[in-house]
């Protein structure tokens, strides 16, 4: 990255970040290509109360940012997580109660919303595994690289809850009902080459290339017709952001009520023997 003198969105947060006000994303502004680092490193980058509204947060000063073209999303630079899903501390906590399922909800659908709602480009680079709300975060990019041995997975049902936080509304568009089911159903695992192979992430590369293959894809994106990139954007998402809308909610509800199911306890209880 270079020292440019910081404008616009860099400006603003730079001193955020500074001052320690962000403390699960790492955010770096190149030129006119902005990085968005998931950082929870002691949790394979889970996302907890404070990521969900730091993502949402983030995504939202980028789109009014006259001076970001593209954005660049990913996870561990080591490749040991792009992210593990939502903790599962926070979620324990905040689910048996109705007020308290309720903020996973609405933090849930601020997320989905900020990041498919940026105006500008966003490729996401996955350097390592994708869990669960971790893969949902992944495939919201408008172009998805990947590593070829990269695990790729939303397996809640291993937990006995729904697929609520964004898998039953996206892998249906990307790889049709059928084939989303069997996955969602049965929590299988893919490798990024198998998840290419099937359109589920659009290039699967060397583990190594992910991240010059991810910003080689932003450049040439900040380097087009903006309006024209933009508003193609707009016009594909205008599809999916209904779909999403109408499934996003319900899943979700569906979800808070599989964490009081008898599956949900027998299975936590299998998984700690």
């Amino acid at each position: 990255m270079t020292d440019s003198p910081p404008t616009g969105l860099t400006e603003r947060l730079a001193g955020r970040l500074g001052d320690g006000s962000y403390r699960r994303i790492r955010l770096s502004v190149d030129d006119s290509i902005a990085t968005v680092e998931l950082s929870n490193p002691e949790h394979r980058n889970a996302i907890d109360h404070d990521m969900h509204a730091e993502i949402d947060d983030v995504f939202a000063a980028i789109h009014r940012d006259g001076a970001i073209r593209a954005v660049v999303l990913t996870g561990d630079p080591a490749g040991k997580a792009f992210c593990a899903g939502g903790n599962f501390d926070w979620l324990a906590e905040q689910a048996p109660t109705g007020e308290g399922y309720s903020e996973i909800l609405r933090v849930g659908t601020d997320l989905v919303r900020s990041i498919m709602g940026t105006r500008q480009p966003v490729v996401s680079a996955v350097t390592g595994a994708a869990i669960g709300l971790g893969c949902t975060i992944a495939l919201l990019a408008d172009v998805v690289y990947v590593g070829e041995d990269t695990v790729i997975a939303d397996p809640h049902v291993g937990i006995g809850v729904v697929a609520g936080d964004g898998g039953a509304a996206l892998w249906p568009m990307l790889v049709g009902p059928h084939r989303a089911k069997e996955f969602l159903m049965t929590g299988d695992r893919l490798t990024g080459r198998q998840a290419a192979d099937m359109g589920l992430v659009n290039h699967a590369v060397p583990a190594g290339d992910v991240l010059d293959s991810a910003y080689a894809m932003a450049h040439r994106l900040a380097e087009g017709p903006r309006l024209a990139v933009e508003f193609t954007k707009s016009s594909v998402n205008l599809l999916m952001r209904q779909q999403l809308e109408q499934v996003l909610t319900a899943s979700l509800a569906m979800e808070g009520l599989s964490f009081h199911s008898e599956d949900h306890r027998r299975m936590l209880g299998s998984m700690m023997r």
